[in-house]
C-alpha cells in the first residue's frame, strides 16, 4: 500500500470519533492495543485517514456518519439547555466540545437526564414538531402517593397554558414515583401538569428519547450515537413533517 501524504486526510482517532464509533481518548487506546487498521495496514497514533480509505477495528469496517455529530448528554440538574455564552450554566460550555454544536430541544434547568446535541440541524424540526408525536419518556418523583385518579387525571389532559395536553401514557413505578410518556412539549409541561392536579414534582428524569435511552449513563455523562442508533433515528424522522 503506498504510503499516505499525512499533510491531507483526518487524523484516525478523529475519524473514529466523528463516525460515533468512540471518543477520541478511546480511539487512541484502540490504536495503541493494534486493532484498528487502514486499509489492512495497522494504525499508527497520528496516523491519517484519506478519502476512500477503510478503517476497520477489530476486522469491522467503521462506517462514518457525513463529518455530522451526534451527541447524547445526560444533563444534571442545574444546566440550562441555551447556547448563549453570557449563560455561565450554558450546556455547550458544559459539554467542552471542540465542534460547534448544539441542544435539541430543551429540558428545564432543575431537571436532569436526556438530551441531543448536533450540527445537523436538518433533524432538529423533525423531531421537536409536536405533530410528528415523537415520543420522550420521564421518570418524577412527586411530594405524595400517586392515586389511581392521580393517574387518570394526567392520561386523559390537563389544562395547562391555554390548552388541554395530549393523552398520554402514564403508570405508577413506586409509591411517589410515576413513569409518562409524551409526545408534546409545552414549557415545564410535566411540572405544569402535577400542579395542576395538586402534587409537587421533586425530581424528574428524562430517560429515553424516541428509541435513544439512558442506560447506565450518570448525570454529566455523554457518548455518540452508535451508527445503528443514528440509522434508527434517521428512518423513524425520513417521514417526519420539518
Amino acid at each position: 500500500m503506498p504510503v499516505p501524504d499525512n499533510s491531507q486526510g483526518v487524523r484516525i482517532n478523529r475519524y473514529l470519533s466523528a463516525a460515533g464509533f468512540c471518543s477520541r481518548r478511546q480511539a487512541d487506546g484502540l490504536i495503541a492495543s493494534g486493532v484498528v487498521t487502514i486499509d489492512d495496514q495497522k494504525a499508527e497514533i497520528g496516523s491519517r485517514v484519506q478519502n476512500g480509505q477503510i478503517v476497520k477495528v477489530n476486522g469491522q469496517p467503521v462506517v462514518t456518519l457525513e463529518n455530522n455529530i451526534y451527541v447524547l448528554l445526560y444533563k444534571p440538574v442545574g444546566i440550562t439547555c441555551t447556547t448563549d455564552p453570557r449563560r455561565r450554566d450554558n450546556i455547550v460550555d458544559y459539554l467542552g466540545f471542540e465542534e460547534r454544536i448544539f441542544p435539541v430541544g430543551r429540558l428545564d434547568r432543575d431537571s436532569e437526564g436526556l438530551i441531543l446535541l448536533t450540527n445537523d440541524g436538518s433533524i432538529v424540526n423533525r423531531m421537536l414538531r409536536q405533530h410528528n408525536k415523537h415520543e420522550k419518556e420521564y421518570r418524577v418523583t412527586v411530594d405524595k402517593p400517586v392515586t389511581q385518579t392521580f393517574l387518570e387525571q394526567m392520561a386523559s389532559g390537563v389544562p395547562i397554558l391555554n390548552t388541554v395536553t395530549r393523552p398520554c401514557k402514564i403508570w405508577r413505578e413506586q409509591d411517589t414515583v410515576f413513569r409518562i410518556i409524551l409526545t408534546q412539549g409545552l414549557n415545564r409541561q410535566i411540572r405544569r401538569m402535577c400542579e395542576a392536579c395538586g402534587y409537587t414534582v421533586k425530581r424528574l428524569i428524562r430517560v429515553r428519547i424516541m428509541h435513544l435511552t439512558i442506560d447506565s449513563m450518570r448525570p454529566g455523562d455523554w457518548r455518540y450515537l452508535t451508527p445503528r442508533e443514528l440509522k434508527v433515528l434517521k428512518g423513524q424522522l425520513q417521514n417526519s413533517v420539518s
